[in-house]
């Protein structure tokens, strides 16, 4: 099956919230595993054609967080690649200016003018900060209390030729040529590694691939997807509180 990339390089702004660091303090206890993604219907969302994996994220994400807290949520592909034009300016109709795309651009834009989802106008992100690939632990709370995390990976072409839902296993292929970046949603954890969505299927990949090709990852609240109807996470965190532990407050 045909499967495109579309991670343009990060974009470091010195302004980015640095969100680890906060999680760790008011958020010590990291649980051993944690996995969002079980029976989630996750999609292509048009990455087989698109360099559109940031927004194909964006949907996961959707999907993981409402199938845990309140009903499930997918976009449908038109949406999906709706949201890419807007952002990056690619033509949904023609396929023109597919170029990929900047996660903080995405990010920023989610933010402040919001990306369409089902049942509602606009989907607004409530905040969000960056957690270095690097840091296991950030990572971990960032999925736990989350409800998952969007990082930035560059892909060798041996990933590139695996079955879709094959282990990505840096240490078992052997062509390691970098073919480009790529946005994917980390959805679960065990001790050996991380679940996440690519091209429509949950995948797993060990912690030491993960730092070896991440080199970006951002921890997300979306008040619109993550929240129950009785006002909390489902980690029976209160909004207000999980707000106050990402933003430091």
């Amino acid at each position: 099956m045909s499967r495109c990339l579309g991670k343009r390089a990060p974009k470091h702004d010195l302004r980015t919230y640095r969100l680890a660091p906060m999680l760790a303090a008011h958020l010590p206890a990291v649980p051993v595993q944690k996995d969002w993604s079980e029976g989630v219907p996750y999609q292509m969302w048009g990455n087989d054609r698109y360099g559109c994996c940031a927004f194909a994220a964006h949907a996961a994400l959707t999907a993981t967080w409402t199938h845990a807290a309140q009903g499930l949520v997918v976009l449908s592909t038109d949406m999906v690649l709706n949201n890419y034009g807007a952002v990056t300016g690619f033509d949904p109709q023609t396929g023109a200016r597919d170029n990929g795309t900047v996660l903080l651009d995405e990010l920023n834009f989610w933010l402040r003018q919001g990306l369409h989802r089902p049942g509602q106008t606009l989907d607004y992100l409530t905040a969000y900060g960056t957690i270095d690939p690097q840091d296991c632990d950030g990572i971990r709370r960032g999925i736990c209390y989350l409800g998952g995390v969007l990082a930035g990976v560059q892909v060798p072409q041996g990933f590139m030729d695996l079955p879709l839902g094959a282990t990505w296993d840096w240490n078992a292929i052997s062509d390691r040529t970098p073919v480009g970046g790529h946005a994917i949603a980390l959805v679960g954890y065990n001790p050996e590694g991380l679940f996440f969505n690519t091209w429509g299927t949950r995948t797993f990949m060990p912690w030491d691939t993960f730092t070896k090709i991440a080199d970006e990852a951002y921890g997300l609240l979306s008040r619109q997807n993550w929240i129950g109807i009785p006002g909390t996470s489902p980690n029976g965190e209160a909004f207000e509180a999980l707000l106050a532990e990402v933003r430091g407050v």
